[in-house]
């Protein structure tokens, strides 16, 4: 028997097992568990469920298991929590493409032909570089439009000639667009007819976000089971953006009122994450 699911976006499709199959195997859940979660999941499968209660069911069932599974798996709603402001967000992203081999700045001013930007990344190193532009949505039903794509152009165009260092390579030629959501189809298709690079959860295909995410083994410190979402809140306000960042200092957990007792817990949970990539 088949079943209508109603994504974040509104738009409804038959449930696709393949796709659950994926997201747990992506996220280093054993064969033997994606067996049972999918199981339980389909016992609760009802028409018109929420991918959301999917997500749901699916991530209580992980949390039994260890604690790095479920945060993998929970790594799209912890990139929702860096808000409500994009700065956490950008910040992530600068510190995932240093962890690729790029000097990075960030929400630096440069001036264009006819008006003065603020780019949120800039990035480069010896052979590339690059801008973006981050667009970071707190819900997963909000996509990035083509007016996204129309005012991207329009800085790219401006910027030509503007240096983001002073090496020969940090001229202002590439020009990123980087959701933690998906780009709509018009706006993905702008961006690519006119020389964008567009990278959001699912795009491209290969490397796109989450791919490149789960390949540096950097993840948001959002994604740690063992904190409270205020503990994490207090955290990103001291500067803690990825889990590495309280490996190396865990005295920044202090300012998250963790008790002695409970900081070796969260320590050993950021420690296994740091460790694997997948």
């Amino acid at each position: 028997m088949s079943f209508s699911v109603v994504k974040n976006d509104g738009s409804v499709e038959t449930f696709n097992v393949g796709k659950l199959k994926n997201s747990l195997q992506r996220s280093g859940a054993t064969p033997e568990e994606i067996t049972t979660i999918v199981l339980e999941v389909e016992k609760h499968l009802y028409d018109g469920i929420r991918t959301q209660e999917i997500y749901r069911y699916a991530f209580e069932l992980l949390r039994h298991s260890e604690a790095t599974v479920a945060a993998r798996y929970s790594l799209r709603r912890a990139l929702f929590n860096l808000g409500p402001t994009g700065f956490p967000f950008e910040d992530f992203l600068s510190r995932l493409f240093q962890a690729e081999g790029y000097t990075t700045r960030t929400r630096i001013l440069l001036q264009g032909k006819c008006a003065e930007h603020e780019l949120d990344v800039a990035a480069y190193k010896s052979d590339h570089s690059f801008v973006a532009e981050a667009k970071f949505h707190a819900h997963p039903g909000i996509k990035s439009d083509l007016q996204v794509a129309l005012y991207s152009f329009a800085r790219l165009h401006d910027l030509q000639g503007a240096q983001i260092c002073n090496e020969d390579i940090c001229g202002i030629k590439e020009f990123m667009i980087v959701t933690n959501t998906k780009f709509t189809t018009s706006a993905a298709k702008y961006a690519l007819c006119n020389g964008l690079r567009i990278l959001s959860w699912d795009q491209p295909k290969q490397n796109n976000l989450h791919d490149r995410i789960q390949k540096a083994g950097l993840y948001p410190i959002t994604v740690l089971q063992s904190l409270s979402q205020s503990q994490k809140a207090a955290l990103i306000q001291r500067g803690a953006i990825v889990c590495g960042d309280i490996v190396a200092k865990p005295g920044l957990l202090r300012h998250a009122h963790i008790s002695p007792k409970r900081t070796e817990t969260v320590l050993a949970e950021a420690r296994n994450l740091c460790s694997t990539s997948l």
